[in-house]
């Protein structure tokens, strides 16, 4: 069954061009113009990733996916303009698993959104000829691979594709300093490109999200200029 994908934008030029292109792929693509339409059509009939634009009216795409995290772990791509360094930070601290800055080659989306639904794959045990690795268990951690779940002393933490597979990467070797090069590459994939503050943007939402159900997690340790480590307990 082929993929399901929402692209929200303002700009008819963009969701025309990124529409056809999407199809002629072989996507079933829905497209809206604003982020308050997006998200009434999103929830009544889910899809498998979103590419959102940040300025909209009614609703922004901030806005739109801090709704959407509510309610899922959906996929998302942020498109952003150059200017907006800002709030291409925020995307990633409110839960975006990539984005994307305009000008944009039509090539380059469908490469990034390919990465990510097999991101989505791997993260959930589902990766074509791939059997599933099934439960990881390390200490107060559990991660379930085929149901794309995380509980931390029994408690459910909702995790994105992206933060999904950070955790997964620091906790398969506890004790073991993971260099931000080394997490990009367990989240993103070769020949995709993002900078260290991605990984720290990820990191911090990640604790976040931990300390929500337990205030005392402590378990993702930085080492300052060298990476990131799960520590053993």
């Amino acid at each position: 069954m082929p993929h399901t994908i929402a692209l929200v934008d303002d700009d008819r030029n963009i969701l025309t061009s990124l529409q056809m292109t999407l199809e002629a792929e072989g996507f079933q693509v829905r497209t809206y113009t604003d982020g308050e339409s997006a998200l009434h059509g999103i929830t009544a009939r889910p899809v498998d990733l979103a590419v959102l634009d940040i300025k909209m009216p009614r609703m922004d795409g901030l806005e739109l996916l801090q709704r959407l995290r509510k309610q899922s772990a959906l996929p998302v791509i942020f498109l952003t303009s150059k200017d907006e360094e800002v709030d291409e930070l925020m995307g990633l601290r409110l839960g975006a698993d990539d984005y994307i800055t305009k000008p944009f080659s039509q090539r380059l989306v469908i490469e990034r959104i390919r990465a990510l639904l097999r991101r989505n794959e791997v993260a959930r045990g589902e990766g074509s000829g791939t059997p599933a690795s099934g439960v990881l268990t390390r200490g107060s951690l559990t991660l379930d691979e085929n149901r794309h779940l995380c509980l931390w002393k029994g408690a459910n933490v909702q995790l994105t594709v992206t933060e999904f597979l950070l955790v997964k990467a620091l906790a398969a070797r506890p004790g073991i300093v993971k260099s931000r090069d080394q997490l990009i590459d367990a989240a993103y994939g070769e020949n995709i490109y993002v900078d260290d503050r991605t990984i720290d943007s990820h990191v911090k939402r990640i604790r976040k999200k931990f300390r929500a159900v337990d205030p005392g997690f402590a378990q993702i340790e930085t080492l300052y200029g060298i990476g990131y480590r799960f520590k053993e307990e």
